[in-house]
Formats: C-alpha cells, sequence, structure tokens
C-alpha cells in the first residue's frame, strides 16, 4: 500500500492482471478521475494514467484483485 506521501506528487503505473479480470466494471465506475475505457472485451483500459490520484478505490473494489497500482520505488 502507498505511503500517505507518495500518491499525490508521482503517478503510479497502474496493473491490470488480463487474466483475472472479468470484465466486472467496477473499476470502471468507481474512478472519480475517469482513468479508465471499456475496451471492446469490456475490460478496463488505462487510457489517463496521469488523472490518476492514487484513490486506489480500483484495486479496493476490484473483486478479483485484478489491479494493482505500484510506484517505481516499488520494483
Amino acid at each position: 500500500m502507498p505511503s500517505k506521501t507518495r500518491g499525490r506528487d508521482k503517478i503510479p503505473l497502474i496493473l491490470i492482471n488480463e487474466q483475472w479480470c472479468k470484465a466486472c466494471g467496477i473499476c470502471i465506475e468507481f474512478c472519480p478521475k475517469d482513468v479508465f475505457t471499456v475496451k471492446e472485451d469490456g475490460k478496463p483500459f488505462v487510457s489517463d494514467r496521469e488523472a490518476c490520484i492514487w484513490c486506489e478505490l480500483c484495486e479496493i473494489r476490484c473483486p478479483d484483485f485484478a489491479i494493482q497500482l505500484k510506484s517505481d520505488e516499488d520494483e
């Protein structure tokens, strides 16, 4: 989980595990900044990563644990 000092000054890497994602759309609906768009198969696509405010709603709400937010420091 990101520390309180990270999320605001850095843009996270938003990783989507395509094999785990069942295209439920929860991440798209809960994102307050419309970071995601829907692909033809119904799965999310990160279309505006710079808009992410690192609220973690996509990661927290994903029932399949298919989304992960990481920073460069997490490597």
